[in-house]
């Protein structure tokens, strides 16, 4: 790995171009250094050519490759206008100045997003952290820009923290906030650590001073003490027959901190400030070098932690020991196999998010392990292209980050419109939504947001949504749907209310019911208010049937006899029907009442006419019970015949969109339950289609199956039984 050390002042006048160039020989060939020296020469000439060339030797510490460095060099060229682009093109390649333009689009955008991260509260503080971390991963259609920013951020760092600069405080909350937490996800650990360690000496001068003196050592020694303790850990694997790799970094002195502050922990209590890995090929091997390691040191009491015998909630596996090591120095050893590390580095229990405490998101997850992966390839990649190509990624494009007006960033999926981002920000600022400009032009309502664009809504003072907006091409989102359905569906609801209030106060006539508490009535049926149970009992969605069953249970009572008497049986005399059954009269023409169309398992009565023989109709139908005293006498006891399997006419009524095949996909989701339409009544006001379709079903199960399916279809608000 090469590193470039040579000082830098803020002027440039220490440079030595020369040496800079020759130290550069080992990792570049003779072209890209070429490049890299025209783009020296280009930025030698800028107020910000320090900045410049320390990004550059932090991206030559990490050897990336040559169009990266010359990028970082020339990230401050003048490109306000097509001219100055195509100069930079001519200079240093298509390539860079892609790659330069990029860095200045990405530089905007984050300055953008942290107005308003790092004014919000804390939780929202976090969130927009997050989605602004996504957002700048989601922009790089080249990821060597991300790196480009995040060198560009140690340099800055590393100038503020000698300098009383009253941008020190922010920079270095970004740094926390932002790129340090996203060097960590993509696996730059020097960069990771540097930024943190370098925040920490800005927010918190004296502490970051006092845990300085407390190591008592520089890092140089640390390190040295570490390299001894693998040797030596190495040498006792070998003569044990154990294969395995030893790894080791000591800690920084954020992460020093941060165990303190988490842990309520003293200094002398953080007994992983030096720590090495142990992996090896097989789970005995780890308990084998659990031994060895306790063999060679004295365990510290209380310090062990078996997490394969006793993983993590989130399926982290590991051995954690701490010990006293060499010259009695804390050293904290870590045991796990290649696939237990495998997991914890890329799958749910992944270092960055231990570390960070984000919530999980496995397609997101496995795009950073993707990257991770990526970096880690480099090294072992003899042609720098081919790993250029392979960065070269749109992995992050099946999402979109937008800015409100304000700065704060609105996550939102690919091809979302103007209109989901409007109910993404608020349902009212949804609803009353009457177009859109983006970066200060007007868009039609059906416009595929891309990252970064300026949002802004233009609205009516009182307003609602359209039905237009359900129809494809507006809305990409099933929240905005769901909310433009709701708001319609409260149209209804008093509607819906008055019909509900009426059948529940039948259902208490009919069972002689008084006093009844209607609260515990919409409990049972799990609604907290009794407006919401009553209004889905008027659309429907409750029976009558199911309602009076609730009653009597709920009373305590038997239901009151709701039949007057009858004509006397004349047992075993009985008239049948497919599937009724008609007690007490036999040899009888039976029918269903149109009125009601009774369908099983509704309670159902018999009623003799003259000439017509006996109507079935439903226990509660309105017919029936504005019956005359006298006409009362020809009702007769029936039932359902649980033998027969008949067919049944039903009439429904579906509220839509009127729109193109609205007919089609209702048919189609009738044909999937294997349902005859015998009858269809279609009526269209301002857009909205009122639909009556007659069906012949079996039961009253498989008419609320086919009112479900209905309600799937696109554009449909309500479906329910009518008769």
């Amino acid at each position: 790995m090469v590193f470039v050390t040579h000082p830098i002042s803020d002027t440039g006048l220490a440079f030595d171009r020369a040496a800079w160039l020759d130290g550069l020989r080992a990792a570049y060939d003779a072209t890209p250094l070429e490049v890299i020296t025209k783009a020296l020469d280009l930025a030698a000439g800028s107020l910000s050519f320090a900045h410049a060339l320390g990004t550059a030797n932090v991206l030559t510490g990490l050897r990336m490759d040559y169009q990266t460095v010359a990028a970082a060099l020339a990230a401050h060229a003048p490109l306000e206008d097509d001219k100055q682009r195509e100069a930079l093109k001519a200079q240093l390649g298509a390539e860079v100045a892609r790659l330069v333009e990029g860095v200045n689009r990405m530089g905007r955008l984050h300055r953008a997003g942290m107005d308003v991260t790092l004014d919000e509260g804390k939780k929202e503080a976090v969130n927009q952290a997050e989605s602004l971390r996504k957002m700048l991963l989601a922009m790089a259609e080249d990821m060597r820009v991300v790196l480009i920013l995040l060198a560009d951020q140690v340099q800055l760092l590393r100038t503020l923290v000698q300098a009383d600069d009253p941008a020190r405080a922010r920079a270095a909350h970004e740094a926390q906030e932002i790129f340090a937490p996203l060097a960590n996800r993509l696996g730059i650990w020097q960069i990771k650590w540097e930024l943190e360690d370098l925040a920490l000496r800005i927010l918190e001068p004296a502490l970051y001073k006092k845990l300085a003196k407390l190591l008592d050592e520089r890092r140089v020694d640390r390190e040295d003490y570490l390299t001894q303790v693998m040797a030596q850990l190495r040498e006792e694997l070998q003569q044990a027959g154990v294969p395995g790799e030893v790894t080791g970094r000591p800690k920084h002195i954020y992460s020093i901190w941060r165990k303190m502050k988490l842990k309520h922990l003293d200094f002398d209590q953080v007994y992983d400030v030096r720590a090495v890995r142990v992996l090896v090929s097989d789970l005995k091997d780890c308990y084998t070098v659990l031994g060895i390691v306790h063999g060679l040191w004295q365990p510290i009491p209380g310090e062990f932690d078996d997490y394969i015998s006793h993983p993590k909630p989130n399926d982290y596996r590991s051995l954690h020991t701490a010990v006293i090591g060499p010259e009695d120095r804390a050293l904290e050893v870590q045991i796990r196999t290649f696939d237990m590390h495998q997991h914890a580095e890329f799958g749910v229990a992944a270092h960055w998010r231990y570390k960070e405490g984000a919530k999980a998101s496995s397609g997101f997850d496995e795009k950073i392990a993707w990257l991770r992966q990526l970096l880690a390839w480099k090294d072992d990649v003899a042609d720098a292209s081919e790993w250029v190509e392979q960065f070269k990624t749109e992995l992050f494009q099946d999402r979109v980050y937008v800015l409100t007006p304000q700065g704060k960033v609105i996550d939102l999926p690919q091809g979302a419109t103007p209109l989901d981002f409007a109910y993404a920000v608020h349902s009212d600022l949804g609803h009353r939504c009457r177009g859109a400009k983006i970066d200060g032009s007007i868009v039609p309502l059906t416009y595929k947001l891309k990252n970064a664009q300026r949002i802004e809504i233009l609205t009516a003072k009182q307003g609602a949504p359209s039905r237009d907006w359900l129809a494809p091409g507006f809305l990409a989102t099933s929240r905005a749907r769901a909310k433009i359905r709701q708001w319609f569906n409260q149209q209804h609801f008093d509607e819906d209310l008055a019909q509900g209030r009426e059948i529940l106060e039948r259902e208490l006539h009919r069972l002689g019911v008084v006093g009844f508490n209607q609260e515990k009535l919409s409990q049972k049926f799990h609604f907290p208010r009794q407006d919401d149970f009553l209004a889905a009992l008027g659309r429907g969605e409750i029976t009558p049937n199911q309602t009076a069953l609730a009653i009597q249970d709920l009373a305590a009572i038997k239901p009151k006899q709701s039949l007057p008497p009858r004509l006397p049986k004349r047992a075993p005399t009985r008239t049948t029907k497919g599937d009724v059954i008609v007690e007490g009269i036999g040899n009888l023409l039976v029918s269903y009442g149109k009125c009601c169309k009774p369908l099983p398992p509704d309670p159902i009565v018999g009623y003799v006419t003259r000439g017509r023989g006996v109507v079935v109709h439903r226990d509660d139908c309105g017919n029936v019970s504005r019956l005359t005293d006298e006409r009362r006498t020809r009702l007769l006891e029936a039932h359902w015949n649980t033998g027969a399997s008949g067919l049944h006419g039903v009439d429904i009524g579906v509220q839509a969109d009127d729109r193109q095949g609205l007919l089609r996909d209702i048919s189609a989701a009738l044909t999937a339950e294997k349902v005859n339409v015998i009858g269809v009544k279609s009526a269209t006001d301002s857009g909205v289609a009122d639909m009556r379709f007659t069906l012949e079903v079996r039961d009253l199960n498989q008419t609320q199956r086919v009112l479900a399916e209905i309600k799937k279809v696109s554009g449909v608000h309500r479906a329910r039984r009518l008769t």
